[in-house]
């Protein structure tokens, strides 16, 4: 099982081999595929984003953030962005971060997570966030444009803590 610990100024180049690749691909994130390293870095590390990375013996498994989904009125609901490095994904990483994000956002007291543009056609994501009792809240019909698959919906997920 990976530990999990905030991200270091050190992370750069590991935070960047696994983001390039997923962002790359264009399908389950709403970048641009052509995003440069330094780009991907400042979406990731953005202000406001709790970034950790999941490891095991030294070697970065996965990443996530953790941030408020709002402001004023909305900062009770916590938002999260996933990524597990291509050669660790089906070995459990995207569940020991999410339920390491669940534990992070009621210690910091948040009330609820919502993911607001979950790919519908990424269903390995969806399969785990409904297994860990996510809704889906809403359907965004068409407004994701997948590389291969062309317009595909976008879902709203959303747990109460």
């Amino acid at each position: 099982m990976p530990t999990l610990r905030t991200a270091t100024p050190d992370d750069h180049d590991n935070l960047w081999s696994m983001l390039e690749p997923v962002f790359r691909a264009g399908d389950t994130y709403a970048i641009p595929r052509d995003i440069d390293r330094d780009a991907a870095l400042a979406y990731w590390l953005e202000p406001g984003h709790e970034v950790l990375i999941a490891e095991e013996d030294g070697t970065a498994l996965g990443t996530y953030f953790l941030c408020a989904n709002g402001k004023g009125g909305g900062d009770h609901v916590a938002n999260c962005g996933f990524v597990t490095a291509p050669g660790a994904r089906g070995k459990g990483v995207a569940r020991a971060m999410l339920e390491h994000s669940l534990r992070r956002a009621r210690a910091r007291g948040f009330r609820a997570m919502q993911f607001n543009f979950v790919v519908s056609t990424n269903t390995r994501a969806v399969a785990i966030w409904q297994h860990y009792d996510f809704r889906v809240v809403g359907r965004l019909p068409g407004a994701f444009h997948h590389p291969e698959l062309g317009y595909v919906d976008a879902l709203v997920m959303y747990k109460t803590l």
